[in-house]
């Protein structure tokens, strides 16, 4: 079994590697195609754009919304490229891994100075206690 949080450190690591050499500015897709290219290369799974179903109360919605990366078996990785952070942002993805009932993911700002204010590690503590 593939460890999740080696997945996201490596991540992280391309990541860095990516905006060091790169620099913010560029549009969010661009950071996509690049990240995923550099995580392929290091022999990640990496799946882009994944279309995404939920179920809520007995109606099903199909594709309801994409993820930027799925990488390895669940960790999520949602892009970004803006000045700074904000609270939507990080619910917007805890609200993704919780309809994917996923445990990790991480929210990566490439529109920063540097990376260290752009990166935010998400985890999904919700525990349903309806029936």
């Amino acid at each position: 079994m593939i460890d999740l949080e080696a997945t996201a450190t490596d991540v992280i690591d391309a990541a860095l590697l990516l905006h060091r050499q790169i620099g913010p500015g560029l549009l969010e897709s661009v950071y996509e195609t690049l990240l995923a290219a550099e995580l392929n290369r290091r022999e990640h799974r990496v799946l882009r754009q994944q279309p995404i179903d939920f179920t809520f109360n007995g109606m099903r919605f199909d594709a309801a919304f994409r993820v930027d990366l799925i990488v390895g078996p669940g960790l999520v990785v949602e892009i970004k490229s803006v000045e700074r952070l904000t609270a939507v942002h990080t619910k917007q993805l805890l609200t993704y891994l919780r309809l994917m009932e996923q445990p990790l993911g991480l929210l990566i700002n490439f529109g920063g100075e540097t990376l260290r204010e752009g990166l935010k590690r998400v985890v999904n503590t919700h525990n349903s206690f309806a029936p």
